[in-house]
């Protein structure tokens, strides 16, 4: 009988879900697992809002399950810990990016890349090993195994620190796997919204020199003197991309929506590289006669491991890095997802959780 008291039952959670492919967001009550012994549990007090979220509510991947609860950049305080875990203690600094799970048994797992394991599990929205559905971080508290928690150094503020577990750790992992981190190197970054302006941030802080690539002049300002940019290149004058040919030993192209990349490849120093972070919904045309004639390569990456995305918290608290944000209360969550959809953001709004939440309940 002693056995049967001690047993933990589900955690009650209140947050907000979208309930069908309007995406509207509304308030919502569901459970979270017990905390097991490898889990850490802790109190939410930031997530921002990453535009794949945007995707998810609506099921405009076609993968969403209903009730969906966005928020995959998730910082808070520990509250719990499970009696095997090791790397964290009631009271720390935590956060939890894009994923929770993997099999640990694949080459991708063997080697610290559990982002490319094939039985990856996302924040939200699908299956755990449970059965349970995964949700996110618009809502009060998180439970996951500790291998998927990262440690938020005391001088990174949670706010503004919270996007980088999406968008930081999206632009970061390509500058290092592919070489674009060099001091000295001349790299450049297509679209300034989320993922942008934190790479020319990394980019910067890596020693490398910095041109942001934009379709609208309007930018430029807020790209040289903000962010601080070495130069800027607006895409549809085509005199200023001719200027630029065979200039850049590597771009960062951070747009999810249609655009040609011949333009971006002739950019490229011979050997450069072009590397995909944003999902366009529809495939790209890829000009393969000018990767030949220059040796020029197309690469994509998705998000990063966790050993590689506590490198970069790390690495962003050491060069005080972190997003320019817009904080707002969790009932302002719709008109953010509006003004998403718009671009009408600088950079990425982050849900005031802790602060808002209870209020709407």
């Amino acid at each position: 009988m002693a056995k049967s008291l001690e047993v933990e039952h589900p955690k009650k959670a209140f947050g907000w879900a979208a309930k069908d492919t309007s995406g509207h967001l509304s308030p919502f009550q569901f459970s979270r697992r017990a905390t097991g012994e490898k889990d850490v549990t802790f109190k939410i007090l930031y997530c921002g809002i990453c535009h794949s979220d945007l995707h998810m509510a609506k099921n405009e991947w076609g993968m969403s399950t209903y009730p969906l609860v966005p928020g995959h950049e998730i910082v808070g305080v520990v509250t719990e810990v499970g009696s095997k875990v090791q790397k964290f203690k009631v009271g720390d600094k935590v956060g939890v990016g894009c994923m929770v799970g993997a099999c640990h048994s694949c080459d991708s797992c063997a080697n610290e890349l559990e982002n490319y394991c094939p039985n990856m599990i996302l924040t939200y929205g699908v299956k755990y090993f449970d059965g349970t559905i995964t949700q996110g971080g618009y809502s009060d508290i998180m439970v996951a195994d500790e291998h998927y928690v990262v440690r938020i150094p005391d001088n990174l503020p949670l706010d503004a620190g919270a996007p980088l577990l999406c968008a930081g750790i999206t632009v970061y992992s390509p500058l290092r796997y592919y070489g674009l981190d060099k001091p000295g190197m001349h790299v450049g970054v297509v679209g300034l919204g989320g993922l942008g302006h934190v790479a020319v941030k990394f980019a910067k802080a890596m020693g490398v020199k910095v041109t942001v690539i934009s379709t609208s002049v309007n930018k430029k300002k807020e790209a040289l003197e903000h962010l601080g940019a070495d130069s800027f290149l607006v895409s549809k004058d085509q005199d200023e991309m001719q200027a630029a040919q065979g200039t850049l030993d590597g771009i960062i192209d951070t747009v999810s929506a249609m655009h040609p990349l011949l333009p971006l490849i002739g950019l490229l120093k011979s050997q450069g590289k072009l590397v995909m972070v944003g999902a366009p919904e529809k495939p790209l045309e890829l000009p393969v006669f000018p990767l030949l004639m220059g040796r020029k390569l197309v690469g994509g990456t998705c998000f990063g491991s966790m050993k590689e995305t506590q490198e970069m918290i790390d690495f962003a608290a050491k060069h005080n890095i972190t997003a320019d944000i817009e904080v707002i209360p969790i009932d302002y969550v719709n008109t953010a997802m509006e003004r998403l959809g718009k671009a009408d953001v600088r950079y990425r709004f982050v849900i005031d959780i802790a602060n808002t939440l209870k209020s709407s309940s």
